[in-house]
């Protein structure tokens, strides 16, 4: 089979402060599961993201601080990518929207929605601070939201409900620079053109099949009640800078519309570090590219009804396979925020937890249909009584009796039974399930199947007891054991995208290939094994000293 390429294209953070739990189990560690499997399988994979650093948020923080906007992308985009190493998150380009490569590819995108009709210019009005004297892009104004009484949205979306939002759509608007009462002066803009695509927009959207019920429900209602042309530039001086001075200074490509090209221009920026700038093309252009964009789902409506968009008006990409967006994880019942506090950074987390066992507890969780709430003592739980308990045992079990009893050498089996060639049939059974959940994006139900099968070699030993037949029997003891180290071969690959860093070590004690091919690798008798230290330790409860 041909190898398939697939575009896995994460949310772009904020370069304004470090990730937390939710940001993790909402897009990244999602993305890098899948992206894992896929490379396993021999599909052709580019994950890409960068720091977004261009957000209003960014702009907030430098005027709080004093300090330029790029400082503040400077002090963090270093930060994320510690953290993307540390947690074994494996981007194949994680850049940012400062490159010129990206302002190019985002002009080019401009000039080509602007040929086509469907961007035009136009005289608008836009809160402007009186106290400051200044207009104000979108999120720098807050007020309630007219459609679920939030009293902290933003200009641009509430972070409550979802709703997209104009800035003259708030309650009670107040200028985050000043706290005065905005008002509205006229200012030109470019637009770009929602309701000359709504009607092609709407057509895929019913089209789209497989995608999770509350992604499809809620873009099709965002269609169905009226796409608004909606500017696309801002009176600022940090951002995108247009093709033309046709505007005057002081006049920049707005965020939301510059974001999410960040798609297209970390790929080509990728393709030109590779050595071959027309390379990109194999994961954008014609029927055979996958493409899936992880997000949380305050992103849904940007990513399935903003992007495409563009990407209709534009003619020659191809449009999103999914956008298999999770919903929140929550922290004693709110949405983790960078913004509000709410939720510890992952940089702290990985201070006291290893990579792997923090991987496998978000996993576990993962916010799939529902929003999801997290505890440290639930973190504790599921390494404690899950990952070390069931997996790491087992590996701990199979592999320190074959060392103790056959001097580390892989027994022969003689004459198997029933149970034992039923078990590595149930391993493999468990692999063509563990593929076809990740393949749906149905990621949680995957981890499960994977350690179903754990959890039944676990009782294939305590069934057959080798630690007790050795002593008579040790041509049965050998048998069982050999049929239990090919369990353990064929579930370490299963588990391999989710917990990378021990899979490879297992990988290395068994002798055998990581992260290529999704099969077991038989263990041929008399291959002896590798040393292999305990993969996991046990956590203590709380994890940081408190009850936090």
């Amino acid at each position: 089979m041909e190898p398939r390429p697939i575009l896995v294209a994460v949310a772009w953070p904020y370069a304004n402060g470090l990730q937390h739990l939710g940001h993790i189990g909402g897009a990244y560690l999602p993305a890098d599961i899948f992206a894992r499997y896929h490379r396993a399988r021999g599909n052709d994979v580019l994950m890409v993201s960068g720091s977004d650093a261009h957000g209003t948020p960014i702009t907030v923080r430098a005027d709080q601080e004093g300090v330029d906007p790029i400082d503040i992308v400077n002090r963090y985009h270093p930060e994320f990518l510690r953290q993307w190493d540390t947690l074994g998150i494996s981007f194949d380009l994680f850049t940012t929207t400062m490159t010129e490569n990206h302002h190019d590819v985002t002009r080019s995108i401009f000039n080509r929605l602007r040929e086509r009709g469907y961007i035009d210019l136009r005289t608008t009005e836009q809160m402007y601070d009186p106290e400051a004297e200044r207009f104000l892009p979108d999120r720098y104004v807050e007020g309630t939201c007219p459609h679920c009484g939030y009293p902290r949205a933003r200009g641009d979306q509430c972070e409550n409900c979802g709703r997209t939002l104009d800035p003259i759509d708030l309650i009670n608007p107040v200028s985050r620079v000043s706290g005065a009462t905005p008002v509205l002066r006229e200012t030109e803009h470019f637009f770009l053109l929602l309701s000359k695509l709504e009607p092609e927009l709407l057509a895929w959207l019913e089209s789209r099949e497989g995608w999770r019920r509350h992604v499809i429900n809620w873009s099709l209602q965002f269609v169905k009640d009226g796409l608004h042309d909606r500017a696309i530039t801002r009176d600022l001086t940090w951002g995108v800078r247009l093709p033309d001075d046709e505007l005057g200074e002081g006049k920049r490509i707005y965020v939301w519309f510059d974001a999410v090209i960040g798609y297209l221009s970390a790929s080509i920026e990728w393709a030109q570090r590779s050595g071959d700038p027309e390379a990109w093309r194999r994961w954008w252009e014609g029927p055979e590219p996958e493409s899936y964009y992880f997000v949380g789902k305050d992103n849904i409506p940007f990513h399935t009804v903003i992007w495409p968009a563009i990407l209709l008006g534009h003619g020659d990409l191809d449009l999103p396979t999914n956008v298999p967006a999770n919903q929140y994880v929550t922290f004693k019942g709110e949405k983790a925020s960078k913004s509000a506090g709410v939720g510890r950074s992952v940089l702290e987390y990985l201070e006291v937890v290893q990579p792997d066992a923090l991987r496998y507890a978000l996993a576990s969780v993962l916010p799939e249909q529902n929003d999801t709430e997290l505890t440290d003592d639930e973190i504790v739980r599921r390494v404690n009584d899950e990952l070390v308990a069931v997996w790491g045992n087992l590996v701990n079990r199979v592999l320190s009796m074959i060392g103790r009893n056959f001097d580390g050498v892989v027994p022969e089996p003689a004459d198997p039974q029933a149970a034992d060639t039923e078990l590595v049939a149930t391993v493999d059974r468990a692999l063509d399930e563990v593929a076809a959940s990740i393949e749906a994006v149905e990621l949680r139900a995957a981890l499960r199947a994977a350690m179903s099968a754990a959890q039944a070699a676990n009782a294939y030993l305590s069934d057959n007891e080798p630690w007790k037949v050795v002593k008579n029997d040790p041509a049965r003891a050998g048998t069982v054991l050999h049929h239990a180290l090919q369990a353990v071969a064929g579930v370490n690959v299963a588990l391999s995208p989710y917990i990378p860093f021990a899979s490879a070590s297992v990988a290395e004690a068994l002798g055998v290939p990581s992260g290529e091919g999704w099969a077991r690798t038989e263990i041929p008798a008399g291959r002896r094994l590798g040393a292999l230290a305990p993969l996991f330790s046990k956590l203590d409860s709380p994890l940081f000293g408190d009850d936090t």
